[in-house]
């Protein structure tokens, strides 16, 4: 699966999917951290990644309906990046099939 990491989340957790096989990249490599929220969206949209992102307003732009990316939303404090990943690495596989299985939108607490 493809995913694209927001500039509020650690180039680190695309690493971390990297390395269990999906294809992923933060927002970083593919251009400025503060690229407008709407340059993401469509890339996500043309690259068929998986927007993964804290940023409340993408879950708010669903909302207007159209075409859009699928949008993992993850809704937790400010922590490390290390606890992060430890936090979000077993949810991985579980956010796949859920995707597979016709959520276009997955929010994590």
């Amino acid at each position: 699966m493809r995913f694209l990491v927001d500039a509020q989340l650690p180039p680190a957790l695309a690493r971390m999917l990297s390395a269990r096989g999906h294809l992923a990249e933060h927002v970083t490599d593919i251009g400025p951290a503060d690229s407008p929220d709407r340059d993401l969206w469509l890339y996500a949209l043309d690259h068929k990644a998986v927007l993964i992102t804290k940023d409340e307003d993408f879950s708010s732009m669903l909302v207007f309906g159209g075409e859009a990316p699928i949008v993992v939303w993850i809704r937790v404090g400010n922590t490390s990046r290390r606890a992060l990943i430890e936090w979000f690495e077993p949810l991985v596989d579980r956010v796949v099939e859920m995707i597979e299985a016709g959520n276009d939108f997955v929010e994590l607490r």
